[in-house]
């Protein structure tokens, strides 16, 4: 297992509590521009702990899921017990060429080396006509998390990294166009992130520290989020997803 699966695996359960279904609002809008359906043969990148495949299967697809991070794929098999996980990454998926219908990476293409290798192997196993879906965050500037995380760096004396291409305006539309697929929807999705509580607060923002850096970086935190909480207690946080489909050309066309 590589240090990427290692780290979310020592942290699946309380990112499945805090985080898991927060990307549901982009998760939607790639349902509705699919079509996925009863007997729609889906497959999810980077699956997590499982949400987006718990929601298809709902609308009776058929799914399957892979995922770095063995403690990941626990909570994915736990909730989708029917559903075809597997470990492994998607620079070498484990299946056929033309496997599924549609296949998705949801917040999972940012992690990889070469995103447009990515996309390549993510059409491989789509069918001709299929779609892949591709999402992440949008730009900082369209996220209340930003100014917090912002806050944090600030205290180690440190900056957060520019924003990829990805997360910027048409990124992902020139990674589904520069794969060869035919671009049929793309948009921003809002996203908001709700946390009960202080702790709850500070856990999802410091996510993986242990209880002296949770401690340490409490301040830090809450301070940065006192315009983000609400009059009944709790904090409420405006973020956003972009997203793009592209469908997968028909033979000759």
């Amino acid at each position: 297992m590589d240090d990427a699966g290692d780290a979310w695996s020592a942290v699946a359960a309380e990112w499945a509590e805090l985080w898991g279904s927060f990307a549901d609002p982009v998760r939607r809008a790639i349902v509705a521009a699919t079509g996925i359906r009863a007997g729609t043969r889906v497959l999810d990148v980077g699956c997590g702990s499982g949400e987006f495949l718990g929601m298809v299967q709902e609308a009776g697809a058929v799914t399957a899921g892979i995922d770095p991070a063995p403690g990941m794929l626990t909570l994915a098999r736990a909730r989708v017990p029917a559903a075809d996980i597997r470990p492994g990454s998607v620079d070498s998926l484990p299946w056929p060429a033309a496997s599924f219908d549609v296949v998705t990476a949801v917040n999972a293409l940012q992690f990889v080396d070469d995103p447009d290798a990515a996309l390549a192997e993510m059409a491989r196993v789509t069918v001709p006509g299929g779609f892949v879906a591709v999402a992440n965050w949008a730009d900082a500037a369209r996220n209340d998390i930003h100014l917090i995380e912002q806050a944090v760096a600030a205290s180690f004396d440190e900056e957060l990294p520019p924003d990829d291409d990805l997360r910027l305006p048409g990124g992902l539309e020139r990674l589904v166009r520069a794969g060869g697929l035919r671009l049929v929807a793309s948009g921003t999705v809002p996203a908001r992130w709700e946390a009960p509580d202080d702790s709850a607060l500070v856990r999802g923002i410091l996510l993986g520290e242990d209880s002296v850096g949770l401690a340490e970086g409490a301040g830090t935190v809450l301070n940065a989020a006192r315009g983000f909480r609400m009059p009944g207690g709790g904090y409420r946080l405006e973020n956003a997803f972009r997203f793009a489909v592209g469908r997968a050309r028909e033979k000759g066309a």
